[in-house]
């Protein structure tokens, strides 16, 4: 199968011993699933390449390349190198450090992927924006905010934020002009540290229930995988993501609409082949806002969360299939599930974990990963960009999935010295 116009082909008849596709994962450090993405690729039987800043826990041999994922030109140029002497017939990026890098690198060998100006708008918050208001996406009011403090015609409260950044770093609300420039201080230096130029983005804060939405683009088309409701939705100063429960209990006509929104966001950025995340607000009068959109899947380990198939696929044999043209079965399975996310309450060294058995033992609950070991060092929000680790349950409901993660979290104490 070749794509048209490269001379290049997308299987590869490999020669010698190995006959099977391959992937090339890009694992940033910070990146919590290479465990995920390794076992997904044995799982589908497909060979496993990995890009990242460090030697990764397992030893490819000429399947591995170090690149700096902070100069997405070189890293991609580093990748292109290495399908010379190890072909490779899908690039894919575990988290958003790898989103540009894996679409430069998809271009420049003739495979599939998001296209590299798309690509690039999702890791620019205002980008984004202004591509969505030209394709008239419904979505907060927004502008950039410079030293001037000038936020017409954005109105209070409001949200302000770097334009790039994960995990609800560096964003907050401001309820009056006269908060804003100390909260405007703050931002600015988050965003600094982010290695990020001016200007700051402020958008109306949207009240109202959220949701995030999971999806694969093949060629163009969107599959929605998932989506998650947020029975926790934070209001702000600060936006911890922590409870996520699937499916969702929103009307069908509000999931409808959901999907055509989502739709016409991918399109409005010009994503085309891989997976997408999305979040959105639903305001009371059912009105949908669209806050996020990114060109890689849902972040830190809440895709194992779901569940694909008869066989249980999970998420990342989804975007990895999909990256090749492989047909997987994209049918959740209909039990509900959930994941809480563990935020980080206080800065400081985490020195140890109680309750860890009494969660283990709570009925529903299917899993408990600790993401930050002893020694590690934290940061609460804004500042801090990680969570403590991710309690993952299942239930006969989503209320039952909510009640059981809540108490957990409740339970499980991490201690932060």
């Amino acid at each position: 199968m070749c794509h048209h116009g490269t001379g290049r082909c997308i299987f590869h008849h490999h020669t010698g011993h190995n006959d099977m596709s391959r992937v090339l994962v890009i694992l940033p450090t910070s990146s919590y699933r290479t465990a995920d993405f390794v076992t997904a690729a044995a799982n589908l039987g497909i060979d496993l390449a990995v890009a990242s800043e460090e030697d990764p826990p397992l030893d490819l041999g000429d399947r591995f390349v170090r690149i700096d994922c902070r100069d997405p030109e070189r890293a991609a140029a580093a990748i292109v190198a290495l399908a010379d002497h190890t072909p490779i017939d899908a690039v894919v990026a575990a988290d958003d450090a790898g989103v540009i890098i894996a679409a430069l690198a998809s271009e420049r060998l003739g495979l599939p992927g998001h296209p590299p100006a798309a690509a690039a708008a999702t890791r620019d918050k205002l980008a984004m924006r202004q591509l969505l208001a030209a394709a008239e996406v419904p979505q907060p009011a927004f502008v950039a905010v410079d030293e001037d403090l000038s936020v017409d015609p954005v109105v209070y409260p409001l949200v302000l934020k770097p334009r790039t950044g994960a995990a609800s770093q560096g964003v907050l609300r401001v309820d009056t002009p006269e908060s804003l420039p100390a909260v405007f201080a703050r931002v600015r230096a988050i965003a600094d540290g982010l290695g990020e130029s001016p200007p700051l983005l402020a958008e109306s804060y949207i009240p109202g229930d959220e949701v995030a939405v999971e999806g694969l683009m093949v060629n163009g088309s969107l599959t929605i995988l998932a989506v998650f409701d947020k029975p926790d939705t934070p209001a702000g100063p600060t936006f911890e993501e922590t409870l996520l429960v699937t499916p969702s209990t929103q009307p069908p006509l509000v999931q409808t609409e959901l999907a055509r929104v989502v739709t016409a966001a991918v399109g409005g950025l010009g994503l085309s082949h891989g997976p997408i995340h999305a979040e959105a607000r639903i305001a009371s009068d059912g009105r949908i806002f669209l806050l996020e959109i990114a060109g890689r899947s849902i972040g830190g380990l809440c895709g194992r969360s779901l569940r694909f198939g008869l066989e249980g696929a999970g998420l990342e044999e989804q975007i990895l299939a999909a990256a090749l043209g492989i047909p997987l079965t994209t049918t959740r399975q209909p039990r509900p599930a959930g994941v809480m996310m563990l935020p980080v309450e206080a800065a400081g060294i985490v020195t140890g974990v109680d309750g860890l058995d009494e969660v283990r033992a709570l009925p529903g609950i299917t899993d408990v990963d600790l993401t930050t070991p002893p020694g590690t060092s934290v940061e609460p929000l804004p500042e801090g960009a990680r969570y403590l680790g991710f309690i993952f349950a299942v239930g006969s409901t989503t209320e039952e999935v909510a009640s059981v993660l809540r108490r957990a979290a409740a339970t499980l104490k991490v201690r932060i010295e």
